[in-house]
């Protein structure tokens, strides 16, 4: 038997990112590839790119280049570039950065195990011309009418597996939920509500390669998370451009109401967290459902970006200072332990101080327990690229700095707030020298803080804990376990 090709998935960027290698692990080892761990263990190094700010785009290449490395010391023949920065620049990055080997498309991810094989046997897979995606259209009327019909009932059984599956591999459950492959043993997991964005902002060039937003059927989501529960994993967070939107292509904008229930009632899942809300697309009705379904947790991703109106309508954003205070006035009335978190810009062209300011009177008013700020940079294909009233690099990274200071101080003084909250945590590592940490509903991983245990006896992974909060460590709460929670019995 010829020994099997071997192939390791770098990814950067965003969960959505993540659930794209993982679905790109599904084809290759479907097609008989063995994933390992390691690009220096691989015969071909596949780095799934993130094409969304300046630093991002470096970190990309910074990716490819380390990968590149690899060729001339031990096991690595090739280095293929995916994801947004492939997508978005095709042949432009193809001829900036001979040192990949290829670089693929979206559409290529279908025949991702062809494309990888012609790489290797010294054949050239022509990097395709980047175009605006947004003028496509998303799904054929076939496909549209058959999603529509799944609306109804949709908490069917899934369909058996294909018994010639490799263990552990997701069956595809639709025309656009391909196979996917865990990379990982967390004992959470991101589940892909939709892809693409309709939402014009004016500094975002997200919709023109990852085009019009294009909701998955509900049935889908749910076979999925059945499998991923089936795999333990304990909390699933719902990603995708704009989760607010979801079932709107398929003639439901409430569709999420109803389908949070249905995922939280999955055998085996812990949790069911949202990321990635429009505070000017949040609804009573949402919120409600958010605040009161048991395994759901009440988090609120929203999407602020500034709060004085003139930066939004220049961002092509809709809101106010008042009003964002108002919409999080109304989430604390129904949950006054809801986690929030957002990210801001500052810089943007044309913004004043009176601006800064009062994005400062917002967030010192809004209580959060994560913030995110950026400094304003052009993106190729925006329309605040030809904006006029831009800032000196120098004035924009002062203002970030300035807000950054506030923000820190302002989520610290939200983590002492929670002192003396009970929580209930998912654990998620245990270990001799770090201890044992965790989440509790407020906090998403990789974006907020997490949970500190006293102790760690008795704890394990993906186990769900209630604790109580005795102290803090920057954003970081430290809580002390209080009891085990047991699953079938909660």
């Amino acid at each position: 038997m010829p020994e099997r090709r071997t192939v390791a998935l770098v990814t950067l960027g965003c969960a959505r990112n993540e659930v794209d290698s993982e679905e790109l692990a599904g084809r290759l080892e479907a097609d008989g590839w063995q994933l390992v761990e390691d690009a220096e263990a691989a015969d071909v190094a596949v780095v799934n790119t993130c094409g969304f700010v300046e630093a991002a785009k470096k970190d990309s290449v910074d990716a490819l280049l380390e990968a590149n490395d690899l060729k001339a010391q031990g096991r690595t023949q090739a280095v293929v570039a995916v994801g947004c920065m492939a997508e978005r620049y095709g042949k432009e990055l193809a001829e900036a950065l001979p040192e990949a080997d290829g670089v693929l498309g979206f559409d290529d991810y279908a025949d991702i195990s062809d494309r990888l094989q012609t790489i290797l046997g010294g054949g050239i897979h022509a990097s395709h011309t980047p175009r605006d995606r947004r003028k496509l259209l998303p799904i054929s009327p076939a496909e549209r009418q058959d999603s529509a019909v799944a609306l109804p009932g949709h908490a069917q059984e899934p369909a058996a597996a294909p018994a010639d599956l490799p263990d552990g591999l997701a069956p595809a459950s639709g025309p656009r939920a391909p196979l996917r492959r865990r990379l990982g043993t967390s004992p959470v997991a991101s589940v892909k509500l939709a892809s693409g964005c309709d939402r014009r902002c004016s500094f975002c060039a997200i919709p023109s390669f990852r085009g019009s937003f294009i909701s998955r059927r509900p049935s889908d989501v749910l076979q999925e998370t059945r499998w991923l529960a089936g795999q333990g994993v304990k909390e699933i967070m719902l990603v995708s451009e704009n989760n607010t939107s979801y079932g709107k292509d398929l003639g439901d904008i409430r569709l999420l109401e109803t389908l949070l229930p249905e995922l939280a009632e999955v055998d085996g899942i812990e949790r069911v967290r949202v990321s990635y809300l429009q505070p000017a697309e949040m609804r009573p009705g949402l919120i409600d459902v958010l605040t009161s379904t048991p395994k759901v947790a009440p988090y609120f991703d929203l999407s602020f970006q500034h709060s004085a109106p003139g930066v939004l309508r220049a961002m092509r954003r809709f809101g106010d200072t008042d009003r964002f205070l108002g919409l999080l006035e109304q989430i604390r009335a129904k949950a006054p332990e809801a986690g929030v978190r957002s990210n801001f810009i500052v810089g943007f062209p044309g913004e004043s101080e009176a601006d800064v300011a009062e994005l400062e009177r917002f967030l010192t008013g809004a209580r959060l327990d994560a913030i995110g700020v950026f400094g304003y940079s052009d993106e190729d294909g925006t329309e605040a690229a030809g904006y006029e009233g831009k800032f000196p690099e120098e004035e924009v990274a002062e203002r970030l700095a300035r807000v950054s200071r506030l923000a820190e101080e302002l989520v610290s003084q939200r983590a002492d707030e929670r002192v003396g909250e009970t929580v209930e945590v998912l654990v998620e590592s245990v270990d001799e020298e770090e201890g044992a940490v965790g989440r509790a509903a407020h906090q998403a991983p990789e974006t907020d803080g997490q949970i500190l245990f006293t102790s760690g006896a008795d704890l394990t992974p993906g186990r769900m804990v209630v604790a109580k909060v005795v102290g803090t460590e920057g954003v970081d709460l430290v809580a002390e376990p209080l009891h085990l929670i047991e699953e079938a019995g909660r």
